[in-house]
């Protein structure tokens, strides 16, 4: 029976020392629940003010809130229009007798005015480049609105491959008869 009031002795101490090993070990590593609760405090503070912050920012950007007195948007210049002569040539046969004709009126849109009196002077060369790349098409080549496109763009490239270092926005379409 010593042995067992020995053995009870003994436990309820060892569970008086577990406690207050598990009390002393928060102490023991610097934390205590008060500053546990005060640090969560301040992180839950800090992310209030800084989401009222970017909540106050993005009112004052979406609802107009910038200055009166901000520079005024630059105008956009209106483009300028170069009219080319017409174009008729006839188109390169498939091997049959009919001879087929392309009447062509383009416009060339160019940024400003600088840019068509820098073309004036160069359109014989344009008007060239127009007749010799027209002359190899094909009625086919014509076909559709993806022919059209393409064809589009291919003039695009050869003015601007003409009137090099200016540049043009686009070949406009005045009129286009295949015959």
């Amino acid at each position: 029976m010593a042995t067992t009031k020995a053995a009870k002795a003994t436990k309820p101490e060892a569970d008086n020392d577990d406690t207050e090993a598990a009390e002393a070990a928060p102490a023991s590593k610097g934390f205590s629940i008060k500053a546990l609760a005060s640090r969560k405090l301040i992180i839950i503070a800090a992310a209030a003010v800084l989401g009222l912050g970017v909540a106050g920012g993005g009112a004052y950007h979406f609802l107009g809130g910038r200055s009166s007195q901000a520079a005024p948007a630059s105008k956009i210049k209106p483009p300028v229009f170069v009219d080319l002569p017409e174009v008729l040539v006839n188109l390169s046969s498939t091997g049959n007798d009919r001879t087929q004709y392309l009447k062509v009126k383009v416009v060339l849109e160019v940024p400003d005015e600088s840019v068509k009196t820098e073309i004036e002077p160069l359109m014989p060369r344009l008007m060239d480049t127009f007749q010799t790349y027209l002359r190899e098409l094909r009625a086919t080549d014509l076909d559709g609105s993806a022919g059209l496109y393409r064809l589009k763009e291919e003039l695009t490239r050869r003015v601007n491959a003409a009137i090099a270092p200016e540049r043009i926005n686009a070949v406009l379409f005045k009129e286009i008869v295949v015959q």
